[in-house]
């Protein structure tokens, strides 16, 4: 960013801040919860929930842009609750790009009455998307332009995250919002870094897990979210799961079946004794070819899926080398696949009381600026 642009973001940040102070609150109840926002976001509809918060959709006042805001469930319950609204907060505000999802607004309730010693409560304004992938895959078959497109702007988004340092980690249809005009965004990435045992539960996400993070096979690397684009690009191209693994053991069955035994140079990378032991047990097999899995398809994309589903995270293909594959020739531009500065995540290595937490967030909180974009919306309103 020229020095400019920083100084202009800075004054709009100031605006926002400003505006912000002066803005009226106001209070609705929405799914038994009550919600308490700014003027300036109005007609709110209740758009999900989860473990960690509920979003409501919003127009902001005068326009007829739409935006999504998540109040975060209970931010300061526990050191571990508190820790994670921080990663939230600086994952997306760090995130600056049309493939990732990033953060517009936050704010609190009532700021000129809010003080650390009251503040209870973070909402979240991001950019609202029309659908994810799982709505795309359900309604309609997919060209195969419409696959390149899809995938080119995931590996785009991704090529972005990685520079940045940040492995995604749970990369799924329902994880990749799509608008009307086929405009994509990454959602959710490396927020909740659930431990193993935590995500067994989680069918859907299993499916679409590297193997060697699925098993805690060795030290997994960013190529573990290449993997998952692999099975989303499949998913994309023949409208049904890939892996659909029942459990893990029959997900390994699945992507053994597919790809074939593993060679005796990748065994001898498997630190786990036991998953190498049960590699070893299975019988021998050739594989399937991917031509036959994928009949009719693009002989580029077959060739590209190859190089995503790699067994050994070591040879599998990079967002940076995908981006340059002959299959998204038509949509490739490397002067238009930006990098990230590196995300500080040395907060992570940090053991703070809850209160220390507390303090962070509300900061980090006060002292937001608004993207230029997002700035000159809201300074136009007030």
């Amino acid at each position: 960013m020229h020095q400019l642009e920083i100084v202009a973001h800075q004054q709009f940040g100031q605006l926002i801040m400003t505006a912000r102070h002066k803005q009226k609150y106001y209070k609705l109840e929405i799914n038994r919860t009550e919600w308490e926002v700014p003027e300036i976001y109005e007609k709110l509809q209740a758009v999900g929930s989860g473990a960690y918060g509920q979003v409501c959709k919003a127009r902001v006042r005068g326009t007829n842009k739409f935006v999504a805001i998540k109040k975060l469930s209970r931010p300061f319950q526990s050191t571990v609750h508190a820790k994670r609204t921080y990663r939230e907060l600086l994952l997306l505000k760090h995130m600056d790009h049309e493939n990732v999802i990033g953060l517009l607004d936050v704010f609190h309730p009532n700021p000129e009455q809010t003080t650390l010693e009251n503040f209870e409560h973070v909402y979240l304004v991001t950019h609202l998307m029309d659908a994810d992938l799982n709505n795309i895959i359900k309604m309609q078959s997919l060209s195969d332009d419409h696959v390149q497109f899809l995938v080119y702007q995931i590996l785009r988004g991704l090529k972005y995250i990685h520079s940045a340092g940040v492995i995604h980690r749970d990369l799924k249809p329902c994880n990749i919002a799509v608008n009307e005009d086929c405009e994509l965004r990454i959602l959710d990435f490396g927020l909740a870094r659930p431990t193993e045992n935590e995500m067994t539960g989680y069918v859907a996400t299993r499916w679409y897990r590297a193997p060697e993070i699925m098993l805690n096979w060795m030290h997994y690397t960013q190529t573990v979210d290449i993997w998952s684009v692999g099975c989303i690009m499949a998913e994309l191209m023949t409208l049904k799961t890939l892996f659909p693994g029942t459990d893990h053991i029959h997900q390994l069955n699945l992507i053994m079946e597919m790809l074939g035994s593993p060679s005796a140079e990748f065994l001898s990378k498997i630190t786990s004794e036991n998953a190498r032991n049960y590699l070893q047990s299975l019988p021998p097999s050739q594989g399937r070819s991917f031509k036959d899995v994928f009949a009719n398809a693009n002989p580029l994309a077959i060739d590209l899926l190859e190089k995503m589903l790699e067994l050994d995270a070591d040879k599998r293909i990079t967002a940076e080398q995908a981006l340059a594959h002959p299959y998204l020739q038509k949509y490739a531009d490397p002067s238009d696949e930006r990098t990230s500065p590196l995300y500080d995540q040395s907060f992570e290595d940090m053991n703070l009381t809850l209160e220390q937490w507390k303090e962070l967030i509300y900061k980090a909180v006060i002292n937001f600026n608004a993207p230029p974009s997002f700035a000159q919306v809201l300074e136009g309103i007030n």
